[in-house]
């Protein structure tokens, strides 16, 4: 028992076994500053669709719900994409430095933010891992700290960087389960015989070491869904793509079993695909650590 309560244990546990994007990345070939540059037009059309933009309005909501004020506040958006929040965060007069590292999303950030008319957001097209926060003047720079579904939370270290940046605010959500993909759960019998395991995520490790070092903060996990369309030569991607990521073979023979059953199950040519999952968010308070009350 004692151990539950050892921070040390917790940050060596995170960091040896936690089981992050960037791991499965890496493990798969894949840099992840460039992992999401084939998907970037699909993704600034979620992000801006009716949909989107619903999803997006629910965050702002239950950020500004804890008193979060965006007006004049300096925001650091880190994982920008083509600006899914900086968009917003800019319309609700916050100065945004959003950092990408996907050119493809940089060339729609700045498309998006141009479209804004305005000098508030500036782009910082590099991995934030790459920063050195210090020298770049940004230690206790922003109001708010927003990283939303990330990957650049890779341990306990590497969320004191976020903190180290936020004076008043420090945002995080991440994945709080597996993601659970129609897709995959139909060509997973087809491809092995093992059964999928299903493994603990890391939002575990950041609130129990957030509750362990004394940080005020609001947490909410709940199960989100969407659902895409995409054509068949895309959804073989991404199978390929999600396969990787699990150390699976993508052979030949593999390519064959999944195309051949995506043109005997769809074929129209378009695979609807829905993603559900768990979902956590945490706002750190840093000042007024007090519960927030109108």
């Amino acid at each position: 028992m004692n151990d539950f309560f050892n921070e040390a244990i917790w940050e060596k546990a995170w960091k040896e076994h936690g089981e992050n994007a960037q791991k499965k990345m890496k493990r798969a070939g894949v840099q992840p500053s460039n992992a999401f540059d084939h998907k970037a037009k699909m993704f600034n059309e979620q992000s801006f669709n009716e949909a989107g933009k619903k999803r997006t309005s629910r965050i702002m909501s239950w950020l500004e719900g804890q008193g979060v004020q965006f007006n004049n506040a300096s925001v650091l958006d880190i994982g920008a994409a083509s600006g899914v929040f900086s968009v917003p965060f800019t319309e609700r007069g916050a100065h945004v430095t959003a950092v990408e590292s996907s050119l493809p999303l940089v060339e729609f950030l700045k498309e998006n933010v141009a479209a804004l008319g305005g000098n508030e957001v500036t782009i910082v097209p590099e991995p934030f891992e790459n920063i050195d926060v210090i020298a770049r003047g940004w230690e206790d720079a922003f109001d708010l700290v927003f990283a939303s579904m990330c990957p650049v939370i890779l341990d306990w270290e590497s969320v004191e960087k976020l903190l180290l940046c936020a004076r008043e605010y420090c945002y995080i959500s991440m994945p709080a389960g597996p993601i659970e993909i129609s897709l995959i759960n139909e060509i997973w019998p087809l491809i092995t015989d093992q059964p999928f395991k299903k493994k603990h995520m890391e939002m575990g490790y950041l609130l129990h070491l957030l509750y362990l070092k004394g940080y005020s903060y609001e947490s909410l996990i709940s199960k989100e869904t969407k659902t895409t369309e995409v054509s068949k030569e895309d959804a073989l991607k991404e199978v390929l793509h999600w396969l990787k990521n699990h150390d699976l073979p993508t052979d030949d023979q593999i390519q064959k079993i999944v195309t051949d059953y995506l043109d005997e199950t769809y074929p129209s040519g378009k695979v609807v695909i829905k993603q559900s999952g768990r979902y956590g968010k945490v706002l750190v308070r840093l000042q007024a650590e007090e519960m927030y009350t109108k």
